[in-house]
C-alpha cells in the first residue's frame, strides 16, 4: 500500500510536469518544430526499451505485464508516428526537381 504523502506528492509533480510540458510545446515556434520533433522521438525510443524491460522481466505480476504491453504498444505508435510526420515534413523543405520541359531550352 502507497502512503498517502507520497500519492500527493507524485500527483502533484505530475500535475506540474505537464503543466510545464504543455507551456513549453505551445512555445516552440514552427521553424523549430521538426528537430524538436526528433528529439522527441528518440526520447520516445528510449521509453520504448524501458517499456520492453519491463514487459518481459520475470517475478512481476500479471497487471505489470499487461502495462508493459501496453506502453510497448503505445510508445511504438508513438515512434512510428512522430517520424513519419518528422519524414513528412521534411519533404516540404526539399527542392523540387527541374521538370523536363525546362531542361529543353
Amino acid at each position: 500500500m502507497m502512503n498517502p504523502a507520497v500519492l500527493i506528492a507524485s500527483v502533484y509533480v505530475f500535475a506540474l510536469a505537464a503543466f510545464l510540458g504543455y507551456q513549453v510545446i505551445s512555445r516552440v515556434p514552427p521553424l523549430l518544430h521538426t528537430p524538436l520533433m526528433s528529439a522527441t522521438n528518440a526520447i520516445s525510443g528510449i521509453s520504448l526499451i524501458g517499456s520492453l524491460v519491463l514487459a518481459g522481466a520475470k517475478g512481476y505480476p500479471l497487471p505489470a505485464h499487461i502495462l508493459g504491453f501496453v506502453a510497448v504498444t503505445t510508445a511504438t505508435i508513438n515512434v512510428v508516428g512522430g517520424f513519419g510526420i518528422t519524414d513528412r515534413m521534411l519533404k516540404m523543405f526539399r527542392k523540387k526537381p527541374v521538370e523536363a520541359k525546362q531542361e529543353a531550352k
